[in-house]
């Protein structure tokens, strides 16, 4: 096995790692904002990552040439289209949710358990 091979077998896999990580994202996150952000992470990590796995494994031919012009497309639209997405979004009415899970409530009774334990 040669390195070139090997280094193609590591883009690849971690390019399927972060896939499988942005679909299970976009299923299981709440809003379509952290969805688009799920969604923007795939699309910036994992598509170059398998593109560079698929490059290396063809070598460097006229459809590798092809594959890094591929790349630079994705590098540069990908996060305009993110930015486009969210400014649509907004101005279609959805905000995004800015509240935290912690009540003023909880925060309390958390440094109340918090200096008591450096109390003791």
């Amino acid at each position: 096995m040669t390195i070139i091979s090997l280094l193609s077998d590591i883009c690849l896999l971690l390019g399927g790692i972060f896939t499988i990580t942005g679909a299970v994202g976009l299923l299981r996150l709440p809003s379509f904002y952290t969805r688009l952000h799920a969604a923007s992470v795939t699309e910036s990590l994992a598509a170059p990552l398998l593109i560079v796995g698929i490059m290396l494994d063809t070598g460097f031919t006229l459809d590798a040439a092809k594959l890094v012009l591929i790349i630079v497309i994705m590098v540069v639209s990908n996060p305009t289209i993110t930015h486009a997405l969210c400014r649509a979004a907004v101005h279609g009415g959805t905000t995004p949710e800015m509240e935290t899970k912690n009540t003023n409530k909880e925060q309390s009774q958390t440094e109340t358990e918090l200096s008591g334990k450096e109390s003791k």
